[in-house]
């Protein structure tokens, strides 16, 4: 079963088969990878549209690019394995916060990307699993040819609040820090990732979520992938009170350490989710263009249908050859 969300509730819908995309990412000529996604790339830099990043400075050596293989790694043949580990955290129901973390098969490594996923205010990391996610994503690494983990936390608190994925100003809870440091201390191990080799996605609240925490820790992102988010303070319950305006993602655009991040913005065709004003609607075009002003990377993805997983899930090929591009340009 498929899980439908506005902001507030949670819909049961039948389940849905994710369109496989044609080409593998490898037989495609790199305009043509842009144009199939609707890239807006910069004018000014042209290093840019094609992912080029930057290494860490305190890395001895660049991690190698992830070569694509389609059809040929091993997650073609054995599916990913999951694990929920929890983590100690007394704002969260039980005071510990899980973590869904599942990796291809293999060891871990340093060179694998990680896919850090934010669900939206009505649901939790089961509903990700539930979505069959992780399966969808196993059929996504096969046919690109690149593996990645995929790690989603829970982000709900005791009292019920929505959290916008960050950290409440009256200290209650602090989910942006979770997310940035105790998460990925967790998914990463002994085998930190250098931030080209970071994606952060999410979807609805966890949208708004994914593009808030790259725009703030552009130092650990490299890439977003924000499936019916907003780029725009919601905050329905108040958690950010007085800083609100540094947790916008459309007001966080304008500082040169941002200047690298590469968004991918999925929002269906029948979109309208509530907001406190106005909707969810237009969003995607909306930080689409401010992103395109500012010459940075982004890519557009408007699939049939509204706030729902079935919708989402149409997208998943067009997003996964898009973080796949950026992961293989890596120096």
């Amino acid at each position: 079963m498929f899980a439908t969300f506005s902001r507030r509730a949670v819909i049961l819908v039948s389940s849905c088969v994710v369109a496989v995309a044609a080409a593998a990412l490898a037989t495609l000529p790199p305009e043509g990878v842009a144009d199939r996604l609707g890239l807006h790339p910069p004018e000014a830099d042209p290093a840019l549209a094609t992912g080029r990043l930057l290494v860490p400075g305190d890395r001895e050596a660049p991690v190698p690019a992830p070569i694509p293989q389609p059809g040929q790694v091993a997650v073609c043949n054995e599916p990913g394995t999951d694990e929920v580990v929890t983590l100690a955290d007394e704002s969260a129901p039980g005071s510990g916060r899980p973590v869904w973390i599942r990796r291809p098969p293999g060891p871990d490594s340093a060179d694998l990307p990680v896919l850090y996923l934010l669900h939206g205010s009505a649901s939790t990391h089961e509903t990700l699993m539930a979505q069959d996610l992780g399966p969808l994503l196993d059929h996504e690494m096969c046919r690109t040819g690149v593996e990645f983990v995929i790690a989603a936390p829970h982000g709900q608190e005791n009292r019920g609040a929505t959290t916008e994925w960050a950290d409440a100003a009256d200290g209650r809870f602090a989910l942006e820090s979770f997310v940035t440091g105790p998460v990925i201390e967790a998914v990463e191990g002994e085998h930190v990732r250098p931030r080209e080799l970071r994606a952060i996605g999410g979807f609805s609240m966890g949208g708004y979520g994914a593009a808030a925490a790259a725009l703030r820790h552009p130092d650990l992102y490299a890439q977003v992938a924000s499936w019916a988010g907003y780029f725009r303070v919601d905050d329905p319950d108040g958690v950010l009170g007085e800083g609100a305006a540094d947790h916008s993602p459309d007001l966080l655009l304008d500082s040169a350490d941002v200047e690298h991040l590469r968004f991918v913005l999925v929002e269906g065709t029948e979109e309208h989710t509530p907001l406190r004003e106005g909707s969810i609607r237009g969003e995607a075009e909306r930080f689409a263009d401010l992103l395109a002003d500012r010459g940075m990377t982004v890519a557009t993805l408007q699939p049939r249908g509204g706030h729902d997983f079935p919708t989402w899930g149409r997208a998943l090929p067009d997003v996964a050859d898009f973080l796949v591009s950026g992961w293989a340009a890596t120096p």
